[in-house]
């Protein structure tokens, strides 16, 4: 029984078909609902932005997820480790590389102790992570004095509200294709290695045409509004880190081995307990990250930031097909399941906006 690569269609990639096929339904109907505003360059562009925040969080939660955990409490950390940037940058008078390493400290910090109680104390996750969700929202709280406090420094909002330059975008076009080259072109020599020697170039180049079709596609859109949002770049650098850790790494294998069957993972010599604390531990190293982007696009960090994050996180990877219970689901479903998320979100918004508009021109 050898399977050949027309016969490799597995349910997984079924399921990516599946989900882009309705993500295209959906952008097709608001494109027409909205009078041909949806999938403008301009739209997409703030489609795109909008989703960066839910997208990261959605890469560390699916990594968790599929460990057989959970984590309630992003959307506190979130707003908590914001929080802290904005205080050390507009109260304490520190600069942007300070705020950087508190956000994402504190992240990393909140999610090793939240770790370590799943891990060591065997505390059910959902138990300490929803009691995250709220100390974590009052510790913010208490941080801001109930306050909004605003951020001046222009270089802290470029993160969240800048565009990198036109140019800079086909340079990094570039290297994504030679690197989507590079990586197509060890994997079919890998593949040829322990198969009759000969790699089947054609067969290359068609695994790797949609990749490079999506690249091109994905900086000329951008570029026709002002160029690549910084906060895009951020979600494609995490999420791509995201893909590299499940897939070739063994901390990958052994996180869906662990969701899979903990007992079976443990009677085989990993150590489950470790490596939930390093997942929990990535997940707020991840948190620190969209915590930044946020704070930087608002412009300001605020008690209620981040609420109900962690629902849009999870929802996201379940969207994009992983299970609750563990043991599957992947970095690229979950990141069309918070494009799917925010495509709606954005799409109704301007469905509300083209109404309006409708009814007063109506009236008059």
């Amino acid at each position: 029984m050898v399977e050949t690569e027309k016969t490799r269609f597995t349910t997984s990639s079924l399921r990516a078909y599946i989900m882009i096929a309705v993500l295209a339904g959906i952008w097709l109907y608001f494109h027409w609902a909205t009078n041909s505003i949806f999938l403008t360059p301009r739209n997409l562009s703030n489609l795109a932005t909008q989703m960066s925040v839910t997208g990261i969080l959605a890469v560390g939660m699916l990594m968790l997820i599929v460990s057989g955990n959970i984590d309630l409490s992003v959307g506190s950390v979130l707003g908590f480790a914001g929080g802290i940037a904005a205080y050390s940058m507009s109260i304490h008078g520190y600069g942007l590389p300070a705020a950087i390493v508190f956000a994402v400290s504190v992240g990393i910090l909140i999610g090793t102790f939240q770790g370590a109680l799943t891990a060591y104390l065997n505390i059910p996750a959902f138990i300490v992570t929803l009691g995250g969700l709220l100390a974590w929202r009052g510790a913010v709280k208490w941080l801001l004095g109930g306050n909004t406090v605003p951020v001046a420094d222009e270089t802290f909002k470029a993160i969240g509200q800048r565009n990198i330059p036109v140019e800079a975008g086909w340079i990094l076009a570039a290297l994504g294709i030679a690197f989507a080259l590079f990586t197509a072109y060890r994997r079919a020599r890998s593949e040829a290695a322990y198969g009759d020697g000969k790699v089947n170039y054609v067969l290359l180049l068609l695994n790797v045409a949609i990749p490079i079709v999506g690249i091109v596609a994905f900086i000329w859109v951008m570029n026709g509004y002002q160029g690549v949002p910084i906060p895009v770049l951020i979600f494609v650098s995490v999420a791509l880190i995201g893909v590299f850790l499940t897939t070739s790494t063994v901390f990958g294998r052994y996180l869906y081995a662990i969701g899979g069957n903990p007992d079976a993972a443990r009677l085989s010599g990993i150590n489950n307990k470790r490596n939930i604390l390093k997942v929990y531990a990535l997940l707020g190293a991840f948190t620190g990250i969209a915590a930044l982007i946020f704070t930087a696009r608002v412009g300001s960090a605020a008690p209620d930031a981040g609420t109900l994050k962690e629902l849009d996180a999870i929802a996201a990877c379940v969207i994009g097909g992983a299970s609750l219970m563990g043991g599957r689901g992947t970095v690229f479903g979950a990141c069309i399941g918070a494009l799917i998320m925010a495509s709606l979100d954005n799409g109704m918004s301007l469905l509300k906006k083209a109404r309006s508009s409708s009814l007063q021109s109506g009236s008059i």
